[in-house]
């Protein structure tokens, strides 16, 4: 009986992390030296990206590595030009690299939506047109994964730039999994919801940030049970799981899927588990809103 890791046959194959080095980004690196594979890295975070070149290093498993950051089109071919020089060939890119800054639409600069749609789409289009001729070079297929949103499939009002961008990638990598089936490379995104990351806490204000810090942890506990329905946030290690399965022959014959890992938040559509007995609902019941609501007003400032 073939045991899992024959099954994921990912032992000696190589992959390029965009975004690899902090984060999400370094767990799935991580995760895919774990399992034998050589990995070239980029990331815009010099700090980050030696940690864990150095932790790779560590295992005994070769890594390349380049400061990269992907809004720069410039510094991106520069790390594939390396990547060129130094794989002959590439089983697997995974582009993980992203962000964004929340703020309402109409407040944004064109700089500003620009930068949102290179950093969450625009890039991926140049990641893959230079790792796909690598790929092409081993004559085996390829999994290329790339890190979409829930964003990309709710109304998220503040990021709606953003949202726009990975919906654009979703959609992208369905019509890519199309053109790149006969060759055996298969597409495929990760979609996840808010994550303990520091890209997600970067997302908000710096007041915000101190305003939800004064706060108790209970708090944050009984706000995650309200949003999710598995009331936990995803832990980095299970997006980067998941990531080692899109990558892996055991997904051998997934293509232009998008795999929520969001503990079912993408599932519950707008049901939100209300507090004081209430249970899922679009909206609260009565234990909730007296407790909203108990002075008379509306919640609406100044009104």
């Amino acid at each position: 009986m073939s045991s899992l890791a024959d099954l994921a046959n990912l032992k000696g194959r190589r992959a390029v992390v965009v975004g690899g080095g902090g984060g999400i980004g370094r767990a799935v690196t991580l995760a895919l030296v774990g399992e034998g594979v050589t990995v070239a890295v980029a990331d815009k975070n010099a700090a980050a990206l030696e940690e864990t070149a150095g932790s790779v290093a560590a295992a005994g498993v070769r890594i390349v590595s380049a400061v990269a950051d992907v809004r720069d089109s410039s510094q991106l071919s520069a790390f594939y030009d390396l990547v060129d020089m130094e794989f002959p060939s590439l089983d697997i890119l995974i582009n993980v690299a992203g962000g964004v800054r929340r703020r309402p639409f109409m407040e944004t600069t064109s700089e500003q939506r620009d930068e949102d749609i290179r950093l969450n789409y625009g890039y991926v289009l140049d990641s893959i047109q230079r790792a796909v001729p690598i790929m092409r070079r081993g004559a085996r297929g390829g999994s290329i994964v790339n890190f979409t949103t829930i964003e990309a499939q709710r109304g998220a009002a503040g990021f709606s730039v953003y949202a726009g961008a990975k919906a654009a990638l979703r959609n992208f990598t369905r019509a890519l999994a199309v053109e790149l089936g006969h060759e055996r490379i298969r597409v495929n995104c990760i979609a996840p919801d808010s994550t303990p990351s520091a890209g997600n806490r970067n997302a908000l204000a710096a007041e915000t940030i101190a305003e939800l810090e004064r706060l108790p942890a209970e708090v944050h506990a009984a706000g995650v049970r309200m949003a999710i329905p598995m009331e936990e946030a995803v832990p980095e290690q299970q997006l980067a799981n998941a990531a080692l399965f899109l990558a892996s022959d055991l997904s051998a014959y997934i293509t232009g899927a998008s795999l929520p890992v969001d503990g079912g938040t993408s599932a519950s559509l707008g049901f939100v588990n209300w507090p004081f007995g209430d249970g899922p609902l679009p909206i609260p019941l009565a234990g909730t809103y007296r407790r909203l609501f108990a002075d008379g007003q509306n919640g609406r400032d100044g009104e």
